[in-house]
């Protein structure tokens, strides 16, 4: 049989938009009104689109434009050859690329990771495949998520900012309530799992002193009971002696004690020193520290994110490096909408195993950009799409009218320090604080 080509991309479409955030707290300060994602579109010349998305910045923007040349006219099929490209035209990331943040600032993965989800959406909708079956097959049908708990002021986010709707109900008002003490975390949780389902539970910290943050998660054990696993990530800014103080605290009751301190030498020492596994997107993000993280045994779990680790199936080849050298692995998130939830879930199902439930920012977010609306959580699971590709249309209308928030407020990248400093004059952030 002779070989015939993939079809050849003919047009890319680049889609900055802003999407309501709530004003939720975290290591670097407070959420922006407006969370920034980028909506990648390929049309290839039999007119078969692929769409992706990720976190957006005006730089990143400006790179997938400069890739637009580069592309045009390539085979989305090729995927090695394309990642070639645009390594030769952007150059490797470093790891110091990354930044001090809790979210990752690299530009190649995640110009290479729009790319490629949006050229396998392609690729499934040609075969009549799903994502997942072109990451190997589908391994469960349903995919498991995990409560994702922040401290926030109250506020609906977007034009209301920190007022609340009064007409909201359900889990719509209760994601408007404030969370800054024990009590008002535990019913966030409430109204979470209430509302999609969750049988675990995590909590951003690294907002208050450890204290306070310590007693929410005991607070959340006596409200939940032993049958909820729950781990906290501080985002790195405690010392090592403050890590292990209350990482034996809350031994009995924790499933996972995500980036306590930053670094690959001080989680090391931290681990030497707990029982509870320890889990990092923050020490060891790239293959290039996998060797280090290995010497020195600075985690048990990596937590993956195709958006940084650039793509689907780089996420693959991780899956394979942690089974080798005994590491668990799980799935980190950030502020996303469904195109982002589908392929995070093509990619839970392809896993081998899923010893602890993935991360999703999803329920903080209220807008949504694909046909037939937000995606559905049973039991805190996800259902694995059956159609080819990702499975998700863009909703064309909904698009825009995200498009015209990202041009009504002003905002070209995230920095939570400066929208913090709002509410609190002079406020900045401290890489270690505790």
């Amino acid at each position: 049989m002779a070989y015939t080509p993939g079809p050849r991309i003919k047009e890319i479409h680049i889609t900055p938009i802003a999407t309501v955030d709530p004003p939720l707290l975290n290591a670097a300060g407070l959420h922006a009104p407006y969370a920034l994602r980028t909506v990648l579109e390929i049309v290839t010349e039999d007119n078969i689109s692929g769409i992706s998305e990720i976190p957006g910045t005006k730089d990143i923007d400006a790179a997938l434009e400069d890739s637009k040349k580069l592309l045009i006219g390539k085979d989305v099929f090729q995927l090695n050859q394309i990642r070639q490209i645009l390594v030769d035209a952007f150059g490797k990331d470093s790891v110091a690329d990354r930044g001090l943040a809790p979210w990752d600032q690299r530009k190649l993965v995640h110009i290479f990771s729009a790319v490629e989800v949006a050229c396998m959406d392609i690729i499934g909708k040609v075969t009549g495949k799903p994502i997942v079956d072109l990451l190997g097959g589908k391994m469960r049908d349903r995919v498991p998520f995990s409560a994702y708990l922040f401290y926030k002021y109250a506020g609906a986010g977007g034009e209301l900012e920190f007022q609340l709707d009064p007409a909201a109900t359900g889990w719509d008002a209760a994601r408007q309530k404030s969370a800054l003490n024990p009590a008002e975390i535990v019913a966030q949780a409430q109204a979470m799992c209430r509302e999609f389902g969750f049988q675990s539970i995590k909590l951003k910290g690294g907002v208050f002193e450890p204290r306070q943050e310590v007693d929410a998660v005991f607070a959340l054990r006596e409200a939940f009971g032993p049958d909820y696993p729950i781990r906290i990530d501080p985002n790195a800014l405690w010392t090592v002696e403050t890590a292990i103080q209350y990482g034996l605290e809350m031994e009995p009751v924790l499933e996972y004690l995500e980036d306590p301190v930053r670094g690959q030498e001080n989680m090391a020492k931290v681990r030497k020193a707990l029982k509870t596994p320890l889990a990092t997107n923050m020490c060891t993000t790239s293959f290039d520290e996998i060797p280090r993280s290995i010497e020195l045994g600075a985690e048990d779990i990596i937590l993956s994110d195709h958006h940084f680790w650039g793509g689907l199936r780089a996420s693959m080849t991780l899956v394979g490096i942690c089974e080798t050298f005994g590491r668990g692995l799980s799935m980190h998130s950030n502020s996303h909408l469904g195109i982002s939830l589908a392929a995070m879930v093509h990619l839970g199902a392809a896993l081998p195993n899923i010893p602890y439930a993935l991360d999703t920012h999803y329920p903080w977010q209220s807008d949504e950009i694909i046909m037939g609306g937000r995606l559905k959580f049973e039991e805190g699971a996800v259902l694995v799409p059956t159609e080819p590709g990702l499975g998700v249309e863009l909703d064309r209308v909904a698009l825009a009218k995200l498009h015209e928030n990202y041009k009504a407020c002003g905002l070209t990248k995230r920095n939570d320090e400066v929208e913090m400093q709002k509410v609190q004059p002079g406020w900045k952030f401290q890489a270690v604080r505790w």
